[in-house]
């Protein structure tokens, strides 16, 4: 069964698209078939990634619109593939506002393509507005990556209602089974308090890996790749493949083998 992530949080600056990018680059190096959605009309996971969204057919913005397919707008990376996106993305989203069935445009569209992949991960827009309610509705797991800090947390507390809500009326099998700690520092008391409240609010869900603060993990992105391919050897490589394999063996003992 393919599995639908969608990565959110409504606070920006926590790790979404770095933890989308190097998750599902991490996946597909152990052979898993990956898509990513770049869902936010910002594109911070398109540019990630190098990619000029301009000069594409086809991007996110075409596949809401109902423009194109999704296999259509698919881009071929080095390891996995990717839908793209711009801030058009923002347009799509005033169009389908007034449609019936609006909270399904996502789930729809990706469902031809569902069972081309292992894994299709979405990153998400820092807010809970429309498209953010698609991607609760299309998935069937939520990763939420936070800093270890008190904002954060407070944050979370909405989106834990949000999801509430959606479970309740357009997807009764969501569920949170990831939260990912961010730009941590284990020298630091706080982020260790905040660490035990999130294991206290998502019990058995925050991920033994916290991911450190480390300097190839921004300077990454600016270079248009991955972690693994900038810096293998660095302390984010190291996190992302630590949380990766995590995954992985919970979907072995999920599986029974």
């Amino acid at each position: 069964m393919t599995k639908i992530i969608a990565i959110v949080n409504q606070k920006g600056g926590v790790g979404k698209t770095t933890s989308t990018i190097n998750i599902g680059v991490g996946l597909a190096r152990n052979r898993k078939r990956v898509l990513l959605v770049d869902f936010d009309p910002q594109g911070s996971m398109t540019i990630s990634l190098g990619i000029d969204a301009k000069s594409l057919k086809y991007t996110m913005f075409d596949v809401m619109t109902g423009e194109c397919e999704a296999k259509e707008a698919i881009n071929k990376l080095s390891n996995c593939d990717l839908i793209a996106t711009d801030q058009r993305l923002t347009i799509a989203e005033k169009n389908i506002s007034d449609q019936t069935g609006r909270e399904y445009v996502l789930k729809e569209a990706l469902q031809p393509i569902m069972n081309e992949y292992d894994y299709i991960l979405i990153d998400n827009t820092p807010s809970l507005g429309l498209l953010t309610i698609n991607a609760l509705t299309a998935c069937n797991e939520v990763y939420i990556p936070t800093q270890a800090e008190y904002l954060a947390m407070s944050g979370i507390v909405e989106l834990k209602k949000t999801i509430e809500t959606i479970k309740k009326y357009t997807n009764k099998t969501i569920a949170v089974t990831g939260v990912i700690v961010t730009m941590y520092d284990n020298r630091k008391n706080l982020h260790k308090d905040i660490v035990a409240k999130l294991e206290e609010a998502f019990p058995q869900k925050v991920f033994n890996t916290k991911i450190r603060n480390n300097v190839a993990i921004a300077e990454a992105p600016i270079n248009g790749v991955d972690i693994f391919e900038y810096d293998p050897k660095s302390n984010g490589a190291i996190d992302y493949n630590s949380i990766v394999s995590e995954i992985l063996g919970r979907e072995t003992k999920q599986n029974g083998k």
